[in-house]
């Protein structure tokens, strides 16, 4: 991260994982809305671990990206083996994406061992990660200040609201509200990544007053008196407000269509034990 494609990449990752449950879920209650279960990921009929190795690659991806492509020396040590202060955010961004790698891969191991905890683990490998990215960004080492701080501080609002409906939903497996919003919140969080991406490091999008220059190595947005960041935060929360009027329109205009379209289908049913079986019961034949 720390630049526009740092942002970006991330940023639709974390979109194609949200649209893909969306999309799923509403799928799932549309067509079985007395048996619907939440599941933590979803099987496809030809690639049963397409979602999970999508996740795997995209997070090996970023872990090679932030430890050995983008730093000077191709790794982030100084010469007698220690870690220069300009190169944690590059290992808090690598351990951000282990923490995806780790719940994929694990996800993965659970459902080819099929121990009777599966779904309830992967629930939990979910929750944990996503608690794991809300702690790490909170406690992020770069100096997250002024403009720049503000837009990650709302991205943190939307991180929290995933990890919280993550929690319910884990409780909950029977609701398809928590599950929707959760997908939701996936969404708007990778949206939100490419926002901060597209307004921070675009020149011609600064607020008046605002800047970006590099600072130890990466960029940093300054601005130049204290009316200006006020400014420039007032800016940035209108525009959140919007994103996410946008985003909950959105989720509701494709709630009703994809409904529209499967409500109508043959409806299933199952008994309870093969209703909690993510993994036998809903694979997507696209």
């Amino acid at each position: 991260m720390g630049s526009l494609r740092g942002h970006i990449g991330p940023g639709i990752a974390f979109c194609m994982i949200g649209l893909w449950h969306l999309f799923n879920h509403t799928k799932l209650h549309a067509t079985n809305p007395n048996s619907y279960i939440s599941h933590p990921w979803f099987p496809v009929s030809r690639f049963r671990y397409l979602e999970l190795y999508f996740i795997i690659f995209a997070a090996l991806t970023s872990i090679s990206m932030e430890l050995f492509i983008m730093p000077h020396r191709h790794h982030p040590f100084a010469p007698d083996g220690s870690i220069p202060s300009n190169h944690l955010h590059n290992l808090e961004h690598a351990t951000i994406s282990l923490t995806f790698l780790t719940y994929a891969s694990f996800a993965v191991i659970l459902d080819r061992i099929s121990p009777p905890a599966r779904t309830a683990l992967t629930h939990l490998l979910a929750v944990l990660t996503l608690a794991q990215e809300l702690l790490l960004f909170r406690l992020h080492s770069t100096d997250h200040a002024g403009l720049e701080g503000h837009y990650h501080w709302l991205l943190q609002i939307l991180i929290l609201a995933a990890l919280t409906l993550a929690v319910l939903s884990a409780a909950d497996s029977r609701s398809f509200l928590l599950s929707f919003v959760r997908s939701l919140a996936i969404l708007a969080q990778g949206g939100w990544l490419v926002v901060i991406g597209v307004m921070l490091y675009t020149p011609r999008l600064m607020p008046k007053g605002c800047a970006v220059g590099v600072e130890d190595g990466h960029y940093v947005v300054r601005c130049g008196g204290g009316e200006a960041v006020e400014r420039a935060k007032s800016l940035a929360a209108i525009l959140f407000s919007y994103y996410v009027v946008g985003v909950s329109c959105f989720g509701l205009g494709v709630y009703l269509y994809l409904v529209k379209l499967y409500s109508k289908d043959h409806v299933e049913y199952h008994n309870l034990e093969d209703a909690t079986d993510f993994g036998d019961s809903m694979e997507w034949n696209g």
